[in-house]
């Protein structure tokens, strides 16, 4: 098994010392230096060239945001941030400057919190090798295009009147390198959908509201985290809260969201899986559902049951995805209809929804 060497960079000693801690018990990882502010962490990088860096976003002399738009530009190294939970608004800054995940930071080295960190911690470091570095260096790229056009593709298509959806409801599941890619996909989406929208995105509970709200103020649809009842509605999205599964229930008159604890089985939470085989159950083919980037297998069963009630599928391109896990384990099923990169996967899922005609 390769090495993986980390940069642990924190201005707390107390945190610099709980993380090595925890990163010196995983088999073949070995923690190479310490910085206590992004000036010190820069140089680190560019002296040790480490696989992988742990990060910390307020520190003196050099917060981390500054740290990741230099490195990201000079040096791109796979970055975790640490982050409080009170920082959640921040983390989604730094995922967009190139950080490809985050943790919950330590607040004890002996409650059941830091063994569920420390969990986390294993996976995410052991993930670092399936990383596309030069995705998480064009992350900030993709979200400051002002022309509002990717590769000549226009962002806001307008819808066509004459033009009838196929599906009443998308459904998208992603995770490590999603809020960038989620963000970028609704973006490029019509600005206004004729369907309800659900996302299912790996993260930690506490964190998904401040992402549902970052995205309502930037996109012209209503996002919000999902609450146990919510109907879904056209221009509606619903992101699955942190630590339990979105599930949907129809009723008289709708469909609602259902917000329940995951099962033991559940290996990934907010469970993609379980989201995508509870929407193929009430829509069938009026299903549209999408894979993008996340390391493990979440989402390979759910795909399968959308293509069995007739639903379509959508994963995906290698090229984009900032880990390839997912989406490759959708596509490995045969199900998967559409492959397209995260820049046109907007354009893709309006072609496919029938919002827009291609071109002749």
């Amino acid at each position: 098994m390769r090495l993986i060497r980390v940069v642990v960079i924190d201005d707390s000693a107390y945190n610099r010392r709980t993380i090595t801690k925890m990163l010196e018990e995983i088999e073949a990882v070995e923690v190479v230096g310490y910085a206590a502010n992004g000036e010190e962490g820069l140089k680190r990088v560019i002296d040790l060239r480490p696989d992988l860096i742990t990060l910390d976003l307020e520190m003196p002399r050099m917060d981390g945001f500054t740290m990741l738009r230099i490195m990201m530009n000079s040096c791109p190294t796979p970055t975790i941030v640490i982050s409080a939970n009170s920082e959640d608004e921040r983390v989604f800054k730094a995922l967009e400057l190139g950080a490809a995940d985050f943790i919950a930071k330590p607040t004890s080295t002996i409650s059941e919190e830091i063994i569920k960190i420390k969990e986390d911690l294993f996976a995410k470091v052991r993930n670092v090798f399936n990383l596309n570095v030069s995705r998480l260096r064009r992350h900030d790229e993709i979200q400051s295009a002002d022309d509002r056009t990717v590769r000549g593709v226009d962002l806001h298509m307008p819808l066509k009147p004459e033009l009838v959806s196929r599906f009443e409801m998308l459904a998208i599941g992603s995770s490590t390198g999603g809020p960038p890619a989620l963000q970028a996909v609704f973006a490029s989406l019509p600005a206004e959908l004729p369907y309800g929208v659900a996302v299912s995105q790996h993260m930690p509970p506490g964190f998904t509201r401040a992402f549902a709200e970052r995205l309502n103020r930037t996109l012209p649809y209503e996002v919000i985290e999902a609450e146990d009842g919510d109907y879904v509605r056209p221009n509606r999205v619903l992101i699955a809260p942190g630590g339990k599964n979105l599930v949907f229930q129809k009723v008289p008159d709708g469909v609602v969201a259902r917000t329940v604890q995951p099962s033991s089985s559940d290996r990934y939470i907010p469970s993609v899986d379980a989201m995508f085989s509870s929407l193929a159950t009430i829509f069938g083919p009026r299903l549209l559902s999408v894979v993008l980037t996340g390391m493990g297998n979440d989402g390979s069963k759910g795909v399968m049951a959308v293509k069995a009630a007739g639903g379509e599928v959508m994963a995906e391109a290698e090229d984009s995805a900032v880990v390839f896990g997912m989406p490759r384990e959708a596509i490995a099923t045969g199900v998967v209809t559409a492959i397209a990169p995260i820049e046109l996967m907007g354009r893709e899922i309006a072609l496919h929804s029938g919002l827009l005609k291609y071109s002749a």
